[in-house]
């Protein structure tokens, strides 16, 4: 669901839409957004009836360097892998 939202960024989609192209029922899709949205990831805006979703990019950054901020117990060579897949992303 993230990467459908970042694939669609800036623009954003309405919950029905997400929850079609991933072939989810629409309560079970609002139900796992709404965690998502809890959890500061992916933001709503309401547009006259639809609820708009985003991802929030600057979230996702922030958290990944929350995640490896102590990568590897300081030894930055295990955690190099990692760093490079991130790295050429965008």
């Amino acid at each position: 669901m993230f990467r459908l939202l970042v694939k669609y960024e800036p623009d954003g989609l309405a919950a029905g839409e997400i929850a079609r192209q991933l072939d989810v029922p629409q309560n079970t899709m609002s139900a796992h957004l709404g965690i998502l949205a809890r959890g500061g990831i992916v933001r709503s805006e309401r547009h006259s009836r639809s609820i708009i979703y985003r991802a929030d990019l600057d979230a996702l950054r922030s958290l990944t360097l929350f995640l490896v901020k102590d990568c590897c117990g300081g030894r930055a060579e295990l955690c190099a892998p990692l760093v490079a897949e991130l790295a050429p992303c965008c």
